[in-house]
């Protein structure tokens, strides 16, 4: 039996997790009882613990809709700009605990459930992870929904409803295994489908050039079907909304084409067109230039686009009549944002319904209107690249996207010819700026030639955009120095940094409740909204009340996730040991070798002089890799491999234990950061755009071990570089090698350790039944390592030394972890948020609370 509350506790829980009043809980749970009878159409005696969370869910949900109807009526009223984000990935997780934070209902709903006899957290964990995305870019657009809602933002996220999303990651004999993530088999509480919204999206088809104007003509028609899911703001009544398309067959699909007894057939073809939704590409920073996925990049910007000017046409109050039509006033009421290439189609796909849409009054109003100043293409190219904005992820080059002009010239032709011109128009200008510069016009057009015709993307949205930003200052830096330098240099005013953050509502009050109750008891609840105000816990960084508060609350965390890790991987874990984590896609880049080689070197040492005061570690790495590619999936392997002969070793023993945590995603990580004593953020300078698990880490009081990359410089400049364990090259050292010549073979000659850790790997030391198993690692480490491994070895094992000493030091430890958290302000998503609206949007954030109406029956205010 848990304690009974103190007042001071529950004065901390209510700040936190807000009130448990007897007639909220008298309400949740006629409500409760109500969606189990109605709804699921089931009683007590035959209910499972699904229709339980099901109940729940919906009881939670009835708590948004009057919010989510009244903020749309709000946003017609006002008429604000919006902003439209646009994504092919949104990595959401979980949403029952997520809502009930925002809306200040957690405690009610934990009372309620404990009358009704049921287990809140049993609940919760029925709910299936909305994995629909890859990892920290889909992730992010999570965060930011949830900033622009809490800002009070006309904003709203658009993508793909995939049927499958990220694939279920299973270890089977130390191998990946993937598994289709049917998500939706069970259905989805907080989803509601807008037929009425339906869109046709073209695809193929071929382009006339009448004296009347373009036609598209003879394509194939998809219909998009919406699914909007509400997306609650904390606690200021605003509920936004996220929009996700599903692809439909239209009734007539192939059906006039088929010959006598062929109808049958001509239904079982419906499935083609509506794969385009069917599965999430599980790439991450790779580019993989296949027909289906052009398709489905196309589906979202020509839904979301159509979605766009008929709001922007009726947006009124009351209204769906059209009270718009001078489309040139679009970039006044409308801002897009691109997050990353994916969602490019989107500039030329605006031009086509600029200059070619026929039979709209707004066209002939707007032809009209412009023709007397400016040639129609000139205007509608104003109009575009002051509506959208760009952001770069990536600068490793086979994560840049590249289509096949032949591909496109297939699929989309209307929009390979406006490219064509987009890039005429573009290079006129460039040709104009630095006459006879021929190199220069090659390195910035939009089509690179060669074997085969491509179009850089990239270079599509820098010149179709107002803005481009990085997500770190060290990234976009990089892409003004190198990848798009000949762009930064015409347009230097276009280029911007906004360095990613994460939203603490799910980061720290959700997912760590223990320490954001004792955060709130010291500098009060506001925080969660401001966290800037995290500074203030600088002022008690030498107070042994919080240093002991906020270790046992780690304490606690780590005995939780030991429970966790015995009953999933049946290992004896000592939670007094260094929980040391690395959780993130595999990926070369991100240097799980690194760590590899440390676990080797450590095991090595201990089994060397077994009777030394060894500080204990039990180190974690988690993460998926993409299902073709080879090296990451033998890196898992290498890693299950070392963690067979570690854990089994009695020597070792309990002072080191390597884990490889299965299926990481969104739910995991809340399990995992807040019981984490040290973040490993090890990739080579200068190719991790900005990171934004090491934020997560940071704020929930691990520290990091990293390089000087992404968003680790700035965590650095924040806490104090002294606050984090900093080691290896930075990235002008980078560079300066591979202008000399990286030589991995010197470093292996020369380090020992190394040498031996090498060596054991390659001798079948960890892989005893097939000795070249990992023949292919060795190889590439010892000849074609692009990310420079070994060259940060040696600071690597010295700094790891470090964390060892200063683990031994309890009180000292926590005093580096107090200025971690009190250096985290910058690093949350409303901070980011405000700066893209003020700066790219020209929107203005607010934290006012929008007034709780009753739902009036207004036509067309949930659109």
């Amino acid at each position: 039996m848990p304690k009974p509350l103190t007042d001071q506790d529950k004065r901390k829980q209510i700040s936190v997790r807000g009130l448990a009043g007897v007639e909220n809980v008298s309400d949740l749970k006629t409500n409760f009882n109500r969606h189990l009878h109605f709804t699921l159409v089931k009683d007590r005696n035959v209910a499972t613990k699904r229709d339980y969370y099901f109940a729940l869910a919906n009881t939670v949900r009835d708590h948004l809709v009057g919010r989510w109807i009244r903020t749309q009526q709000h946003y017609y009223e006002k008429d604000p700009k919006r902003v439209y984000y646009l994504s092919l990935e949104f990595y959401m997780g979980r949403t029952l605990q997520n809502t009930m934070v925002n809306l200040a209902l957690e405690n009610a709903c934990d009372e309620a459930t404990y009358q009704l006899g049921l287990d809140m957290e049993e609940l919760q964990d029925i709910e299936e992870d909305a994995g629909l995305g890859n990892g920290g870019l889909g992730r992010l657009a999570a965060c930011f929904l949830d900033s622009m809602a809490s800002l009070g933002l006309a904003a709203y996220g658009y993508g793909i409803r995939y049927e499958f999303g990220i694939f279920n990651q299973k270890i089977v004999n130390g191998w990946q295994v993937e598994e289709a993530d049917d998500w939706l088999r069970y259905g989805n509480p907080w989803e509601k489908a807008r037929p009425e919204y339906m869109r046709p999206v073209h695809f193929y088809g071929r382009v006339e050039h009448t004296p009347e104007g373009v036609k598209w003509v003879d394509t194939q028609v998809v219909l998009a079907l919406p699914y909007d899911t509400p997306v609650p703001g904390y606690r200021n009544n605003v509920v936004n909304t996220m929009r996700l398309w599903s692809a439909k067959a239209p009734c007539d699909f192939n059906l006039k084409d088929f010959n006598v007894g062929g109808y049958i057939q001509a239904v079982l073809d419906r499935n083609l067109a509506e794969n385009i939704s069917r599965v999430l590409y599980p790439n991450d920073n790779f580019f993989e230039g296949k027909e289906l996925r052009l398709k489905q990049e196309y589906f979202v910007v020509a839904a979301t686009l159509q979605d766009i000017v008929r709001r922007f046409k009726s947006s009124k109050f009351g209204s769906t009549e059209v009270v718009r039509v001078d489309l040139s006033t679009l970039p006044d009421k409308v801002a897009i944002q691109l997050n990353d290439t994916h969602p490019a189609m989107a500039i030329p796909e605006l031009m086509r319904i600029l200059l070619d849409t026929d039979n709209d009054t707004y066209k002939c109003n707007f032809l009209l209107h412009v023709s007397l100043y400016f040639p129609p293409i000139s205007q509608a190219w104003d109009i575009c690249t002051r509506t959208c904005a760009y952001t770069n992820h990536t600068v490793l080059p086979e994560a840049l996207e590249r289509w096949p002009t032949d591909l496109l010239q297939n699929l989309l032709p209307r929009h390979l010819e406006i490219i064509y011109e987009i890039n005429r128009r573009h290079l006129e200008r460039i040709a104009k700026l630095y006459p006879g510069d021929h190199d220069r016009l090659r390195r910035m057009s939009l089509v690179e030639e060669g074997d085969q015709k491509k179009i850089n993307m990239a270079h599509l949205c820098i010149v179709g955009s107002h803005a481009v930003n990085g997500v770190a200052r060290i990234h976009s830096d990089i892409l003004k120095a190198t990848l798009f330098k000949d762009f930064y240099e015409v347009e230097p005013h276009k280029f911007q940094n906004k360095t990613n953050g994460i939203t603490p509502r799910r980061w720290l009050v959700m997912c760590n409740p223990g320490l954001a109750e004792v955060i709130a008891e010291v500098i009060g609840e506001d925080y969660i909204r401001d966290l800037d105000q995290l500074k203030k816990l600088l002022t008690f960084v030498d107070d042994d009340s919080l240093i002991h508060d906020i270790a046992k609350v780690k304490q606690e965390n780590k005995l939780k996730f030991s429970a966790y890790l015995e009953e999933h991987y049946k290992v004896k874990i000592n939670p007094n040991s260094m929980f040391d984590v690395q959780v993130k896609r595999i990926h070369e880049y991100k240097r799980q070798l690194l760590n590899c080689l440390h676990i080797i070197t450590l095991y090595n040492r201990i089994k060397k002089e077994p009777n030394k005061n060894w500080t204990p570690r039990t180190i974690m790495i988690g993460g998926k890799a993409a299902p073709g590619y080879h090296t990451a999936k033998l890196i898992i392997r290498l890693i299950t491999a070392i963690g067979e002969i570690v854990n089994h070793d009695t020597v070792v023993g309990d002072r080191l234990k390597v884990i490889f945590l299965e299926n990481y995603k969104v739910t995991l990580a809340e399990k995992i950061i807040p019981a984490s004593d040290l973040s490993e953020q090890i990739s080579t300078a200068g190719t991790e755009a900005s990171g934004t698990g090491n934020m997560k880490f940071m704020l929930n009081g691990a520290l990091t071990i990293g390089t000087m990359d992404g968003a680790n410089v700035e965590m650095a400049e924040e806490a104090g570089e002294e606050n984090l364990f900093i080691f290896g090259m930075r990235v002008d050292d980078v560079d300066a090698m591979d202008k000399s010549g990286y030589d991995a073979m010197d470093y292996y000659n020369r380090i020992p350790e190394l040498k031996q850790a090498m060596d054991q790997i390659a001798g079948g030391f960890f892989s005893p039944d097939q000795h070249d198993l990992f023949k292919d690692i060795v190889n590439m480490l010892l000849h074609h390592d692009r990310f420079k491994v070994f060259a940060d070895y040696e600071a690597y094992i010295k700094c790891q030394e470090k964390v060892n000493a200063l683990y031994k030091n309890p009180k000292e430890w926590t005093k580096m972890v107090i200025h971690n958290i009190a250096g985290c302000g910058k690093f949350s998503s409303d901070r980011t948020i405000s700066q893209y609206a003020r700066e790219i949007w020209g929107m203005e954030p607010s934290l006012e609370r929008i007034p709780r109406i009753h739902p009036l029956t207004v036509s067309g205010v949930n659109k």
